[in-house]
């Protein structure tokens, strides 16, 4: 830690940050700009389960009708206007730069919160698809949101067993059914209270998923940590 430390002292004043978005001078030592951070969809008034946009503070008809396996969404942004370029240019343009603003951008809002988790478990991709990818990006913004929040890493605790068909490219209904039996757990976890990260939460089937596997092994709570959250 002291190590990072002094290495990131001497290194920002020969390469001063730069905002991601639009190439200005960034705000401190952040990669995104003034400008450009009061520009992003940040959400507002929500589901209290799912982080559904909502008009006023509730729960949407959806979680009344059928609640979710995890006990609470947490999401600061709408996935509109520059949002969508930051996560897919990490996801499949290798800018591992865009996860150090898109946890920093998560960070902003979990300081609301009073309730920190015991360990944060990024959503695990398939072994096919980490080879072809190279990395997982989930995981890329975990590690310095664990690190910043002083909470463990989930790292080998859970795997996808089945490479399943990309979510993005099926409706909700054939999502529930292309996610059944994806997870398996690997050994024990050691926490009570766990947050699944995940970049973005569209139907909630992915972290729906794997939250009641979770709970099926006994733990107690399961947050959904979404840097975005489609309206």
């Amino acid at each position: 830690m002291k190590l990072n430390h002094w290495l990131h002292r001497l290194v920002r004043p020969l390469f001063p940050a730069t905002c991601i978005l639009c190439g200005a001078a960034g705000e401190g030592d952040k990669d995104i700009c003034s400008e450009c951070l009061a520009d992003l969809p940040w959400i507002g008034h929500c589901c209290q389960l799912c982080a559904l946009p909502l008009q006023q503070e509730g729960i949407c008809g959806a979680c009344l009708q059928q609640p979710p396996a995890f006990d609470r969404c947490i999401s600061p942004l709408l996935y509109q206007g520059p949002v969508p370029g930051l996560i897919t240019g990490l996801k499949f343009h290798h800018r591992l730069a865009n996860a150090r603003l898109l946890a920093w951008l998560m960070l902003q809002r979990l300081q609301q919160e009073e309730d920190a988790p015991e360990l944060i478990l990024p959503i695990p991709l398939h072994p096919q698809r980490l080879r072809e990818r190279g990395y997982n990006q989930s995981l890329e913004i975990a590690r310095p949101l664990a690190q910043q929040l002083c909470i463990g890493l989930s790292l080998h605790h859970c795997a996808r067993s089945r490479a399943t068909s990309a979510q993005s490219e099926l409706p909700k209904k054939q999502r529930q059914k292309n996610l059944r039996n994806a997870f398996v757990l690997q050994k024990s976890l050691p926490a009570g209270h766990i947050a699944l990260l995940d970049d973005v939460v569209t139907t909630g089937s992915t972290v729906n998923e794997l939250a009641r596997l979770l709970k099926k092994s006994g733990v107690e709570r399961v947050d959904v940590w979404a840097v975005a959250r489609t309206p």
